[in-house]
């Protein structure tokens, strides 16, 4: 799960990277509030990374999806994208524990099997 997970968070960086950097050239928004709220985003989407198995990650890992998708009341474009990271977290969360108990299941087959030989 930590590989599919941190691979979708990488991913959000860049992408709150080029959305700050849109969201620079708004009249209404101050260039320190968009650096500072990107700048949070892109250190919890890397931090994120190292933390996703500790209890508590996947949720603040949805935290982010939500607030990606927030975020489209400033730069709109940030809607789609923001939802097509959520699926792409949702997936990664999925998969990635269906295959975490694979390996489980493959690492205990291959005990029974060394015990038993």
């Amino acid at each position: 799960m930590r590989t599919l997970c941190a691979s979708t968070l990488i991913g959000e960086f860049f992408v709150i990277g080029f959305a700050g950097l849109v969201a620079m050239k708004l009249d209404d928004v101050s260039m320190a509030a968009v650096w500072t709220v990107c700048g949070v985003g892109m250190a919890l989407s890397v931090l994120l990374c190292g933390v996703i198995t500790r209890p508590g990650g996947v949720q603040l890992g949805w935290a982010l999806q939500i607030a990606l998708v927030l975020s489209g009341f400033v730069v709109p474009m940030m809607f789609i994208l923001g939802l097509v990271f959520g699926g792409l977290w949702w997936a990664s969360v999925h998969y990635g524990r269906k295959v975490d108990e694979a390996k489980a299941r493959w690492a205990a087959q291959q005990e029974a099997g060394e015990a038993t030989a």
